[in-house]
């Protein structure tokens, strides 16, 4: 019998002109304690962003995107949270801030496959 552990998860959205605060979903950052597991997904809808932006710095944005990307894996792409415990980057990655990217609310679940919880949530709400 297979176990469901339990699960953390926050959208990352784009804020191209923070002073609006005009937002979309651009990623998902999945983190299972109980599997050591952390990552994240992004999907950038480059018309959304023109959309809000017309002068949005695309380039810059996926930049972000893949940074967030990196320090979920660890290693090099971490810089200086690579030696940080998976737990430790998602913390980090979800406090709150003021930039293009930004991470939402943090929801939690239950599941069986947190890489495939990943996918799941990057197509229920972000694509």
């Amino acid at each position: 019998m297979s176990t469901r552990d339990v699960f953390e998860y926050a959208v990352l959205r784009v804020v191209p002109r923070v002073e609006r605060g005009e937002c979309f979903n651009a990623g998902v950052l999945v983190y299972c304690r109980a599997k050591s597991f952390v990552a994240a997904r992004t999907h950038l809808d480059e018309r959304k962003l023109k959309a809000l932006d017309p002068h949005a710095d695309v380039v810059g944005v996926r930049a972000a995107l893949r940074a967030v990307e990196g320090v979920c894996g660890g290693g090099d792409a971490a810089g200086q949270a690579a030696g940080d415990d998976p737990g430790r980057r998602f913390r980090w990655l979800i406090a709150p801030r003021s930039t293009v990217v930004q991470p939402g609310t943090v929801h939690s679940g239950l599941t069986l496959d947190p890489e495939a919880e990943i996918e799941r949530l990057l197509d229920l709400l972000v694509r």
